[in-house]
């Protein structure tokens, strides 16, 4: 039976996170290798131990469809970051005026 790397990956780290062990490579690579999985290379282990640092497993998966909750308790800092994204989009908007302005060269497609 062929597993890939990330699959092994991904239920090596719900099993240590279901267990409340926190998601390390070794811990990871101990885990596939006890289940006897030979073809996973150490590089998918430490990808997946850097990008759950930090993280909570279980509560990224009870939040799957939950996308609107990130804003989270740092309201002050959502807001600024909100307010700076806000003016590249009003700049692009700007700038998709000005190319429609240009529909209007006096010549056309099939003219």
């Amino acid at each position: 039976m062929s597993t890939s790397p990330e699959l092994a990956s991904s239920y090596a780290a719900l099993i240590l996170a279901d267990d409340g062990i926190e998601v390390t490579a070794d811990k990871l690579q101990t885990l596939i290798k006890a289940a006897k999985i030979e073809d996973v290379e150490p590089i998918w282990t430490s990808i997946f131990a850097k990008a759950l640092e930090g993280k909570d497993i279980k509560e990224l998966l009870t939040n799957v469809g939950s996308g609107g909750a990130a804003a989270g308790p740092s309201a002050g800092g959502a807001a600024a970051g909100g307010a700076a994204e806000a003016e590249p989009a009003a700049e692009e908007k700007k700038e998709e005026e000005k190319d429609e302005s240009d529909d209007d060269m006096g010549f056309g497609l099939f003219d």
